[in-house]
């Protein structure tokens, strides 16, 4: 991402604007081929993102409930949703991936003595398909985000080898 522009990250509706880490984990079912030694990757089992964030300023209980809202931690909210979510899951919009068909499998908050006016969150969402079409509509949305970033400048480029471990010799 560009260098000074804080972009957040996207759960369903809800911005986080202090991310301070992002995992993506994929996981790959293997299928033995009968009768042989060889084994043959079938498909993508399991998605997981988990996100560390931090909430910050006077919206953070405002972010916190809406949090609150995508996870469906009451019945509520729950029976509320359950329609919409019947038909696609929280989509996760980051500068790494965008993934459709998310679902909030654990929501933690932390506040402490140091952080009084800030919420320590921690949250990991797995992949829940709904349709193939949202399966393939999330797959085309995350190529054209690894293709646009090609385009954006970034704050983190690679130094030259001949600038590393002291310069050339």
């Amino acid at each position: 991402m560009p260098a000074g522009v804080n972009v957040p990250v996207l759960i369903g509706v809800v911005p986080l604007f202090t991310v301070t880490s992002l995992t993506l984990n994929e996981g790959y079912q293997v299928t033995r081929i009968a009768g042989s030694r060889l084994a043959q990757l079938v498909s993508p089992t399991t998605r997981t993102i988990t996100i560390e964030a931090v909430l910050v300023g006077s919206t953070r209980l405002i972010v916190k409930k809406g949090l609150e809202a995508m996870a469906l931690t009451s019945r509520a909210l729950a029976a509320g949703a359950a329609p919409l979510m019947n038909l696609t899951g929280l989509p996760v919009v980051s500068g790494m991936t965008i993934s459709l068909d998310m679902q909030i499998t654990s929501l933690r908050f932390t506040q402490s003595n140091q952080k009084r006016d800030a919420i320590d969150v921690s949250m990991t969402l797995e992949y829940v398909p709904r349709s193939s079409l949202t399966a393939i509509a999330g797959e085309a949305l995350d190529m054209a985000l690894a293709a646009a970033t090609v385009a954006i400048p970034s704050a983190s480029e690679m130094i030259p080898l001949s600038r590393q471990l002291g310069g050339g010799l």
